[in-house]
């Protein structure tokens, strides 16, 4: 239990320094524009599985926490919405307001849902697919949003994707998808390169695919979940060749 209480004011400072107040103060102090800003917070959000994973004593008290972190973060954006501070310094594209809100929900319901999967159902041996999954997401759909506004002109115009995507964005989400995958593998789940690398290359056009056609924000919950389904049978493949 002190452990679980530990675990659980870690993720809660680590979501109010890292994700909230970090990105307010570039925002502030320097200017950062409000597109950078949106990405630190999906990298941030991103980042903060490894606190659920590995600060946790059991699956069902990571999931806990992430709940948690919604009834706290929920009401307490919701509350400040309407403030001229939230208006100024924090980025929220939706008319009303409640986009991070929305995200917040999102994301801790994707992290529910994974880490219930590939630690709760397939036990402790798979839950890195967990952080596998998540950084795929987290950097890829960065990438995607900051190269197809920066240098994005092929758009991609179908009654199925919201807004006008580019080819340079989707582009540069395969890639940066396939590098968080290849080092995650390696690094974190300490598969051999070679699958790790046949993984990457297979998974990250799929993460770019759905990202495109994925509308409203959705994308925090199909990359990852999509992701997970896609590397986990490939990686009981390899495992069972001996690769």
């Amino acid at each position: 239990m002190n452990t679980d209480l530990m675990g659980a004011l870690i993720l809660l400072a680590y979501y109010l320094i890292v994700v909230a107040l970090m990105p307010i103060m570039l925002r502030y102090w320097f200017g950062v524009p409000k597109e950078y800003i949106r990405k630190i917070h999906h990298v941030g959000y991103s980042m903060s599985i490894f606190i659920l994973l590995h600060f946790f004593s059991t699956w069902y008290m990571a999931v806990g926490a992430a709940f948690l972190l919604v009834l706290v973060g929920y009401p307490a954006l919701l509350l400040i919405e309407k403030t001229s501070f939230y208006q100024r310094l924090f980025v929220d594209r939706t008319k009303g307001r409640g986009e991070l809100r929305k995200q917040l929900l999102y994301v801790q319901l994707s992290f529910a849902l994974l880490i219930f999967i590939f630690w709760g159902l397939l036990g402790t041996s798979w839950h890195f697919i967990t952080a596998v999954a998540v950084m795929a997401w987290g950097f890829g759909d960065a990438a995607a949003a900051l190269v197809g506004k920066a240098i994005g002109r092929r758009k991609v115009i179908n009654r199925y994707i919201e807004k006008a995507k580019t080819l340079e964005g989707t582009a540069a989400m395969i890639i940066a998808a396939s590098l968080a995958l290849f080092l995650t593998l390696i690094f974190y789940a300490g598969l051999p390169w070679l699958s790790s690398l046949l993984i990457s290359l297979i998974a990250a056009p799929v993460c770019g695919i759905v990202e495109l056609f994925s509308r409203k924000g959705l994308d925090t919950l199909t990359v990852p979940i999509t992701t997970s389904l896609v590397i986990f049978p490939l990686i009981y493949l390899f495992m069972f060749l001996g690769w």
